[in-house]
């Protein structure tokens, strides 16, 4: 008998070639969309779970109070790790501290600017299983000279594993240390990346490694077995009140510690932290665009399946007067669509193995789909038993409740149920496809918004050079001159932050104000206003003519003055004074117009602008002009310094796709499933076109016999389509606003929503629909109408 099902169902796909292929391209295509995410949601919630003690380590954080709310930070300084070990004896029983930094490195003659390195605790391989391939985790990190390469920096350097073992390589030109071990490259799913791992006793004299306020350094511990995360974070009240209480109070802040398990890392939400992040909210939108896209494929095949029955109810019919039993016709059909699903997995294999380059490309990180090889295998079985059987039930069952006497008689007919629950799905289908259309189209407006906002400073020919090294640093601070004697530089500034980048927060006393008040800060020197081209609306700029700028002075912007209750003018000739980094006052000598200098999505802050010497990059503003010769000018000035560190730069401007990476990368692949869902969506409606016109053929024919035209005809065949579109718009754009505008509430500059976007894509809709069953409408409305009336 299963024999003969399976005849059967090989016989009914090709002989309905037609539905056959809109039926197998529609469901491969939804689950070859699945697959894509499928892998995506399995890479993020895999982060971290390769650890063998996962489930034991966690990072400390930072708590911050901001204007009310808390912050997390995730970094601390050096002492907190070995005082942690020491209080907290028999609960934690490893601490590793994690310094993220980049440097020099030259081996073998060669150099290269490594940007992921780590500086780390002896122990770091025996808390975290990243494999050796070389070397003893618990004594590679020993003795100070020592490195771990991971295998594609060891290649790199030496040409193979092995040759790197015992090899000396050279950090910042004055630190020699030997290979010792090899670690397998860092997996994607990882939270930390590295190339480099040293020893982090090699800096024990730096001031983050011995002053307790101070940043740079992730902290990781390992709790007892029988210790829980809520017994340690009760006694960090009283730690912190023994080890920081003092410079708390003297400095106007307070600190909280907490613990974050390691698992959850990635999808924290830190400030200033440079690991690899992501969003659960992202990942929940795209599970919610799989489900969707998936629903859109299966209403397709409920659909052409079930407007087919009446091409198969003679068949029905024989069966059942020969004795066929309800459930025994029902399970045949089920299997017929389990049998096609089955088809449609194979074939959305060969398709994810076509786009998966350009897939990964577009997520930006690598995946192996080797090691998914198991996992896509059960979702697959899943989706071929879950779409199968769903898909197939409705077609089944109203199939094998045809009456076999109208049956045999060919006088069946779909009844107005039937086409009313088709138009249902239709409606559900274009709903779906319209409301992706929409969310990309306002996510589009909005990036593109926030691309050409003006910011409020000169972010074109403007080039930035990060300061991460003795060479550059050195290089602007003595040659600063040489530049802007050059005819297409324009002006040149040093600074801790340039605008979209990392600016401190730092507490102020205030004249006049009795509380502590906070702050961003930036530290820059005399030419920051005029290389950003910020205007001054009170008082004057940082001057040479004023010797006492240098220690006394400083800028601040219209948002700093309204927090402080004063109106610009009224700020100039008030003190202010970090409590921090200043020994003396600080007099207010001027205040700036706003600028955005961090992102878009957030308003802006107050900011302090004085002339410290903290300096972290340099900003070169540009005439227009050959940017590319002058900036080859600039490069050969700096090579006449004999630098070990290569020039490198990016322009202000290209900021921009730095810091809306990950929303731009959203909207791309959001503008991808779009057009894949109305591309099914399509599918069925040329299907479902191609159907009702074949019903129609002796109607047609009569009508055409009788004087109607051709446009009339193709109006009346495409009528029946485009009302369910009409509807479809009507429920998808509300639900549409709604989640946009939710989504529109994470920038604090953002687009309003405008009724012509939604008119837009509904137009947009209605074409694609037009278009796709008008080649159909067409088709029937120009045949003979003395073959349509032959017809039967």
């Amino acid at each position: 008998m299963l024999t003969n099902y399976l005849k059967i169902a090989f016989r009914n796909l090709t002989r309905n070639k037609a539905f056959s292929v809109i039926n197998l391209l529609g469901l491969s295509t939804g689950i070859t969309v699945c697959l894509m995410i499928f892998l995506f949601i399995s890479n993020e919630f895999s982060v971290d779970n390769f650890h063998k003690n996962g489930k034991s380590i966690y990072r400390v954080m930072r708590g911050i109070e901001n204007e009310g709310k808390e912050i997390g930070v995730s970094y601390l300084s050096g002492p907190y790790a070995p005082a942690l070990l020491t209080d907290f004896k028999g609960q934690i029983t490893q601490a590793v501290r994690v310094n993220p930094t980049d440097a020099l490195v030259s081996a073998q003659d060669k150099s290269f600017h490594e940007r992921k390195i780590i500086d780390v605790d002896p122990n770091f391989f025996t808390l975290f299983t990243f494999p050796l391939l070389k070397g003893d985790p618990a004594t590679v990190l020993t003795e100070p000279a020592s490195v771990v390469l991971t295998e594609s920096t060891a290649r790199k350097y030496f040409g193979s594993i092995d040759k790197a073992m015992g090899q000396i390589v050279k950090v910042d030109k004055n630190l020699p240390l030997k290979v010792t071990g090899i670690a397998q490259d860092v997996p994607a799913n990882s939270h930390l990346d590295f190339d480099l791992v040293i020893p982090l006793e090699n800096y024990k004299d730096r001031s983050w490694m011995n002053v307790w306020i101070n940043n740079g350094i992730y902290t990781y511990v390992q709790l007892a077995p029988t210790v829980s995360k809520e017994q340690v974070e009760r006694n960090f009240p009283r730690f912190m009140d023994k080890h920081m209480g003092q410079l708390m109070k003297q400095a106007g802040y307070h600190f909280k510690l907490s613990l974050t398990p390691l698992r959850e890392i990635y999808f924290e939400q830190a400030a200033f932290d440079s690991v690899k992040h992501g969003d659960k909210k992202v990942v929940y939108i795209f599970l919610s665009i799989a489900i969707l896209i998936l629903l859109v494929a299966c209403i397709n095949f409920m659909n052409l399946s079930t407007v087919r029955a009446v091409e198969r109810s003679k068949e029905i019919g024989v069966r059942k007067v020969l004795g066929a039993f309800k459930a025994h016709l029902v399970w045949q059909f089920i299997g017929e669509s389990l049998l096609l699903t089955t088809f449609a997995s194979l074939i959305s294999l060969g398709l994810l193995a076509l786009v998966f380059p350009f897939y990964k490309e577009l997520l930006g990180y690598p995946l192996n789909l080797a090691v998914y090889a198991g996992p896509i295998g059960l979702f697959l079985i899943a989706i071929i038993g879950l779409v199968g059987f769903l898909s197939g039930s409705y077609p089944a069952f109203v199939l094998a409740a045809f009456s076999p006497i109208q049956a045999l008689k060919g006088k069946l007919r779909m009844g107005k149920g039937g086409t009313s629950l088709r138009q249902v799905l239709v409606v559900v289908q274009f709903s779906i496809s319209i409301l992706l259309m929409l969310g990309t189209a306002i996510g589009t407006q909005q990036m593109s918004y926030l691309k050409n906002k003006q910011l409020g400073y000169h972010k074109e020919q403007t080039l930035v050079v990060p300061i991460d090294n003795d060479d550059i640093y050195m290089f602007f601070l003595r040659h600063k001159q040489e530049l802007l004697a050059q005819s297409r530089v324009e002006a040149v500034s040093m600074m801790s932050g340039e605008p979209g980048g990392f600016f401190d927060g730092q507490m102020f006393d205030v004249e006049a104000h009795a509380n502590r008040w906070k702050s961003r800060s930036e530290f820059a020197d005399f030419d920051y206003v005029k290389t950003l081209g910020l205007k001054i609306i009170a008082g004057r700029d940082f001057s040479g003519q004023y010797p006492s700028d240098t220690t006394r002075s400083a800028l601040i912007n219209r948002t700093a003055a309204a927090r402080l209750g004063w109106k610009p003018e009224e700020a100039i000739g008030k003190w202010i004074k970090n409590t921090l980094r200043d020994s003396t006052n600080r007099t207010i000598i001027g205040v700036v117009e706003d600028f955005n200098f961090l992102s878009l999505k957030e308003g802006i802050e107050p900011l302090v602008i004085s002339p410290a010497d903290d300096r972290r990059a340099a900003l070169i503003r540009l005439s227009p002009g050959n940017l590319s010769a002058t900036v080859e000018t600039i490069q050969r000035l700096y090579a006449q310094t004999r630098p070990a560190y290569p020039f490198e730069y990016h322009f202000l401007d290209q900021k921009f796709d730095q810091m809306y990476q990950a929303d731009l990368r959203q909207q791309t692949i959001m503008r991808v499933f779009a057009g894949l869902a109305i591309f099914i969506a399509c599918l069925g409606l040329f299907g479902l076109a191609s159907f009702s016109a074949q019903q129609r053929t002796k109607e047609i024919g009569v009508r055409k016999v009788l004087g109607a035209s051709v446009g009339s005809i193709v109006n009346l065949l495409s009528g029946d389509f485009l009302k369910p579109v009409g509807i479809a718009i009507l429920i998808a754009s509300p639900i549409a606003w709604y989640i946009m505008n939710e989504w529109l509430q994470n920038f604090a500059y953002r687009i309003d929503l405008s009724w012509w976007v939604f008119a837009l894509v509904g137009l947009l809709a209605v074409a694609i629909a037009l278009l796709t069953v008008s080649f159909q409408s067409i088709k029937a409305a120009l045949m003979n109408p003395v073959k349509s009336l032959r017809s039967e």
